[in-house]
């Protein structure tokens, strides 16, 4: 049995290491997509709130298209090649329900998602998106396996 090093995962961050770790975090409407290098047996996760950044504030992991180009970009500068990547997403819950299709904030990052890693040529292997309960998700950076739970909805 491995021991690994454990990490939670706060919304707006990212996570990468060469050493294994089991990375824990939970999903509402925000979207966690989880890289994993089949050669290196290395992988990196993040967790993103709003699909995509405006312009006007910090381009932070806040968002998906800056999360998910940051989290390709530590795994290539760890030797990672493109090519060796797989990933798989999971959450996007709607959450809230507020009528307005507009604010369908879950749905917007897991196109998001399936968007900017169709245009890396990233195969999506897995994915546990959408519905309206959120998810418990750990990541094994070593192995790529994601141990997922739908969380009870609180009434």
């Amino acid at each position: 049995m491995n021991h690994y090093l454990q990490h939670f995962l706060y919304p707006s961050s990212l996570f990468v290491s060469k050493e294994p770790h089991l990375v824990k975090t939970i999903l509402g409407s925000c979207v966690a997509v989880c890289l994993w290098d089949s050669k290196l047996k290395i992988g990196g996760i993040n967790h993103f709130m709003l699909p995509t950044w405006n312009g006007n504030d910090l381009a932070s992991p806040k968002y998906g298209n800056i999360a998910i180009d940051k989290l390709i970009d530590r795994l290539l500068f760890l030797g990672s090649k493109s090519e060796n990547l797989q990933a798989k997403i999971f959450g996007g819950g709607e959450i809230m329900h507020t009528g307005n299709a507009k604010t369908m904030i879950g749905e917007r990052n897991i196109r998001i998602a399936h968007l900017m890693l169709d245009e890396r040529k990233i195969p999506v292997v897995a994915s546990s998106t959408g519905g309206s309960r959120g998810r418990k998700i750990i990541f094994f950076t070593d192995t790529g396996e994601v141990r997922h739970k739908l969380l009870d909805k609180k009434h």
